[in-house]
């Protein structure tokens, strides 16, 4: 059997860190079985149909880098073919017409719950005959459900699962307006693209039952079915926006990377062994659905946050910078020039030590982009006016340097301290760090020094001595 599987989000928002991990596993066995993995988007909803999550949702997928094959389905589109199951099923005497008046339906759920049944509709319509219909009523079309026995299938996370028949209502596939219902919808979609294994959230457990009931009265084969566990958050409530970042949107504007995010999910709800840095190679390797957990996983923001850190220290300079530069745009309305780019690249080692996000690390290496401006803290602008003297004679013995490298810097400063500060290195080298990055805390300051060279060092030197 060639397997192909699908993700089909609905376009009614950014995409929620669920619904990533969903289409990364599904992703995953299509790609580790050599199969096909295919994007459908659930646009029937037209009242929350929004064309701009339909572009956040393909760019989360590019982000993380889960190609698909063939075309974007828009399930809206294919409402015809909907209607033409349905109405095979009707032809089949799979379906019936259903001519009940909201007021009608409304005593049914009252009885049905004072009686404590599981259903509420009584299935009046399902052996008349149309002829006995009210003028003027449209109907709506409902599936014949099994009456007696007992509905399992065997789901390769969750294990056998049964329901008794009586708990499956004759529901409707489609509205009195035409319009196809969800179940229906996504059986023929389903059945149609070819889908050979359905990997989705347990909440969607319960509409096994129902989907199988269409695919029997088609005579269709039922796909293989895998119901993951939810996320949640760190309370063990579902995971929301009130705990934090919950979309893959928020989660890359933040500046964490998408082999991170992949990592991460990964390991929320499937497992190999011990293995906590599982690259997309290896998972592509061992990826299978009889790894995947059956509780629900806490989200972790911590362990995700140590996590991005090792793939921050892992990625190529060239790479963050080009990630640092939008938010350099965003937050500080900054451009990266070739010569500050320079200067983050040559260090980089000491400043992926420093951050565990993009966002991080820009912030870490903001004093190469720009000079440090107004507004020091308290703290740094009592090191400047306590360190004038300091940074004075540093300027001078600076100037004097043939050679600027690190160590060149760090016998100047020796050489400053012993004559100036009583030996303590620390009293030179904290006006320094203030005067060359604004702030109290930065990579080695003599590295600094000789990544920004002796003209630019000076020249912040200066700044900080005539600062008011």
């Amino acid at each position: 059997m060639s397997i192909v599987t699908r993700f089909p989000p609905s376009p009614t928002g950014f995409m929620h860190i669920g619904n990533a991990r969903t289409a990364y596993f599904n992703w995953l066995y299509a790609r580790r079985y050599g199969g096909k993995f295919v994007v459908r988007i659930e646009d029937t909803d037209r009242a929350r149909y929004q064309p701009e999550y339909v572009e956040a949702i393909t760019n989360a997928l590019d982000w993380m880098g889960l190609d698909h094959d063939g075309e974007i389905v828009s399930q809206f589109s294919r409402q015809p073919r909907h209607a033409e199951v349905a109405q095979a099923l009707l032809e089949k005497g799979q379906a019936y017409y259903c001519y009940c008046s909201p007021e009608e339906l409304e005593a049914m759920r009252v009885t049905s719950k004072a009686e404590g049944r599981a259903t509420f509709y009584d299935r009046r319509w399902r052996d008349r005959d149309p002829s006995e219909a009210p003028a003027g009523v449209k109907p709506v079309v409902r599936i014949k459900a099994p009456l007696t026995g007992v509905m399992s299938v065997h789901d390769e996370v969750q294990g056998d699962v049964s329901v008794a028949a009586e708990q499956i209502d004759d529901f409707i596939i489609l509205r009195s307006d035409g319009v196809p219902t969800y179940m229906l919808a996504v059986v023929v979609d389903d059945h149609d693209m070819g889908i050979t294994h359905v990997i989705r959230g347990d909440d969607h457990l319960n509409n096994v039952f129902r989907q199988n009931v269409i695919y029997d009265a088609m005579g269709w084969a039922q796909p293989v079915y895998a119901h993951l566990p939810l996320i949640l958050g760190p309370d063990g409530a579902k995971l929301s926006k009130r705990h934090g970042a919950a979309s893959v949107e928020d989660f890359r504007g933040q500046g964490y990377l998408p082999e991170a995010m992949k990592n991460y999910l990964l390991k929320l709800g499937w497992s190999h062994g011990d293995d906590e840095i599982i690259s997309n190679e290896q998972a592509l390797e061992w990826f299978d659905l009889s790894g995947v957990n059956k509780s629900a996983g806490r989200f972790d923001y911590q362990k995700f946050e140590s996590l991005n850190a090792h793939y921050l220290r892992e990625a190529e300079p060239a790479r963050l910078i080009d990630l640092m530069r939008p938010v350099y745009a965003r937050d500080y309305d900054l451009v990266i020039s070739e010569e500050a780019a320079r200067h983050i690249a040559e260090g980089m080692d000491e400043l992926k030590e420093r951050a565990k996000t993009v966002q991080e690390l820009a912030r870490e290496a903001l004093f190469y982009v720009r000079r440090p401006a107004g507004g020091l803290d308290e703290k740094a602008q009592k090191t400047l006016e306590e360190g004038t003297e300091i940074l004075g004679h540093l300027l001078a013995a600076f100037v004097a340097l043939a050679t600027f490298d690190p160590d060149t810097v760090k016998d100047a400063c020796m050489a400053v301290a012993n004559d100036h500060a009583g030996g303590k290195l620390g009293k030179v080298g904290m006006p320094l760090r203030v005067a060359l990055t604004g702030t109290m805390s930065s990579p080695t300051i003599f590295n600094v020094a000789a990544i920004l060279g002796k003209d630019e060092t000076c020249a912040r030197i200066q700044t900080a001595l005539t600062r008011d």
